[in-house]
């Protein structure tokens, strides 16, 4: 198997993680909430092509540059199949409070427990609804590497007072679905830095 990289590229105005996972010269991007240019200039970087844009959930700061990629690349989209609502309203996904509103489908939208096989990548999708009903963890079980997006923080977790949030679900969800994985999970946020699932269990 060749190796893993993933490169963090920090895009948005909200200081957005988007991740660039790469193998055999192949990049996945996880959730480019701005800055096409960066993003690119990470791939060339790389020296990897694009084959698929992974979204964790629906909200702007996310989602801000999947348009201009997938028009520049034509890659599949892939989110969970209840964020579609969130996605497409731009009321919903935050977009139109910013003064860009922004209505977004998905090619592959992608149920709980979904196993995605793409290139020589292997996913599970877990289904983490909290900060959003659709939102959604990406799970290398191999490498034991977890994409958490905004439900699990170094030390916090996603807010939950925008459309579609709850507090209860995203307890629920860190606690039911991903403090279960191995403590040695290495968690790459939508936020901050990275942490551990073990560094994150006192907390919950």
């Amino acid at each position: 198997m060749y190796e893993l990289k993933i490169k963090k590229r920090i895009v948005s105005e909200f200081a957005t993680n988007c991740y660039l996972v790469e193998r055999n010269k192949k990049c996945i991007i996880i959730d480019p909430g701005a800055a096409k240019g960066e993003i690119v200039r990470g791939m060339e970087d790389m020296q990897a092509e694009p084959i698929a844009i992974f979204l964790t959930h629906g909200h702007y700061d996310h989602i801000g540059a999947v348009s201009d990629l997938k028009r520049e690349y034509n890659i599949p989209i892939y989110a969970y199949e209840e964020e579609k609502e969130l996605l497409e309203n731009s009321a919903w996904n935050l977009s139109q409070m910013f003064g860009i509103p922004l209505s977004l489908k998905a090619d592959v939208w992608v149920k709980d427990n979904e196993i995605i096989r793409i290139g020589d990548f292997i996913f599970k999708v877990i289904h983490t609804p909290g900060h959003t009903q659709g939102s959604c963890c990406f799970y290398m079980e191999i490498e034991k590497v977890l994409f958490s997006g905004d439900t699990l923080f170094c030390c916090s977790r996603g807010r939950t007072d925008f459309p579609t949030g709850s507090e209860s679900k995203l307890i629920r969800s860190i606690r039911e679905k991903l403090l279960v994985l191995p403590e040695d999970v290495k968690v790459f946020a939508g936020h901050n830095q990275e942490t551990t699932i073990g560094d994150e269990k006192p907390y919950y």
